[in-house]
């Protein structure tokens, strides 16, 4: 069986993978742990596990090959009816902050978990959020650039 830190570590890979964002990036926001310990608290350790354990397998099957990678996620992960979901709130979190209530198709069929419904992680999530950096901009009414940055012309990043 995993420590809690080995599957912190797995949880890290994954949403590097997930977000395309590197692991300083992701450990720099100070979510890290909030957010991993949300979804164990939300759905419960094991399935939590299963995801990681999908990830994995999918890290395995890949062979080092990105491409191979991304395909392993959608097959292992993405398009799983129990983790799809799970998976998908993981990157909702990264980027927005939020947990969002499962579908009520995942709790008919896995189950209801009292503390699924929607909320905000943590006091900190909504400005450390990925789509800020993502879209160029910062949260409104936190994290200003500065004095007088209205001045220049927005800068539009090439992708």
């Amino acid at each position: 069986m995993e420590t809690y830190q080995e599957n912190l570590n797995v949880f890290l890979d994954l949403s590097v993978v997930l977000t395309d964002f590197s692991s300083y990036e992701l450990q720099g926001t100070g979510q890290l742990e909030a957010y991993y310990s949300t979804i164990i608290d939300v759905i419960g350790e094991s399935n939590m596990v299963e995801v990681l354990d999908a990830f994995t397998l999918a890290k395995t099957n890949a062979n080092g090959n990105e491409t191979e990678l991304e395909k392993q996620i959608r097959i292992q992960l993405l398009s799983n009816d129990k983790l799809g979901p799970i998976t998908r709130n993981i990157i909702k979190m990264w980027f927005i902050g939020n947990w969002y209530q499962l579908p009520n198709i995942w709790r008919e069929t896995y189950g209801a978990y009292e503390k699924d419904e929607t909320f905000v992680v943590s006091a900190i999530a909504y400005t450390e959020g990925l789509l800020w950096p993502t879209i160029g901009s910062h949260p409104p009414g936190a994290k200003a650039p500065g004095y007088a940055t209205w001045i220049d012309a927005p800068q539009i990043s090439k992708v």
